[in-house]
């Protein structure tokens, strides 16, 4: 019967986020992780064979967490327009309540590998992404989005948006300030109708 394992993935991935948004996706090394966290490198190779394992399992359950929300949010609502406005409320106060997994976010998955990445952690963001765009393309329908314009109106308010509001405070190493949701749904609203 095989051992159970003594650290957990939790502890291994929560490291690596702090590290991260910290120093960095480039800062992410299986010896820093062993450093910060205290576990043995062999624990850390045993959970993830390579780092661009562990890199893809970082952004993934990262954007994961943050995707389970905000498919909530856009389907909060029958009204689309208060639908899309908790969209972008939601990026906001996710970002406020987990500000070292936003800032991995903003790096971007290619920081994290994602060109390389093994094929069942590319598949599980392509599958995300896909996820992703067919809920606002849903959303588009139901506020009447029909041209190729009026789509990129919603992108713009539902995703590109509210990421703004966050990116210029995180990237400022800045608190957001206490409007800033309100500030993101009011605008997302506006671009919607």
């Amino acid at each position: 019967m095989a051992r159970p394992p003594r650290y957990d993935e939790t502890l291994l991935l929560d490291t690596a986020v702090q590290i991260a948004a910290d120093a960095g996706p480039a800062a992410v090394t299986m010896s820093a992780i062993a450093r910060a966290s205290g576990v043995p490198n062999g624990s850390i190779y045993h959970r993830f064979p390579q780092r661009l394992a562990l890199l893809a399992e970082l952004w993934l359950r990262t954007v994961e967490r943050f995707q389970d929300g905000y498919f909530a949010a856009l389907h909060s609502d029958p009204d689309p327009l208060r639908a899309g406005g908790a969209a972008a409320r939601h990026v906001v106060a996710w970002s406020r309540q987990n500000p070292q997994e936003a800032a991995v976010l903003l790096h971007g998955p290619q920081s994290f590998g994602r060109d390389e990445w093994p094929k069942e952690y590319a598949q599980r963001a392509d599958d995300g992404n896909k996820r992703v765009l067919g809920a606002v393309a849903e959303l588009a329908d139901r506020v009447g989005a029909t041209t190729e314009s009026d789509r990129d109106r919603v992108m713009l308010a539902v995703v590109e948006l509210p990421l703004a509001v966050v990116r210029r405070y995180l990237r400022a190493d800045r608190s957001l300030p206490a409007h800033a949701e309100d500030l993101a749904e009011r605008c997302a609203t506006d671009l919607l109708v």
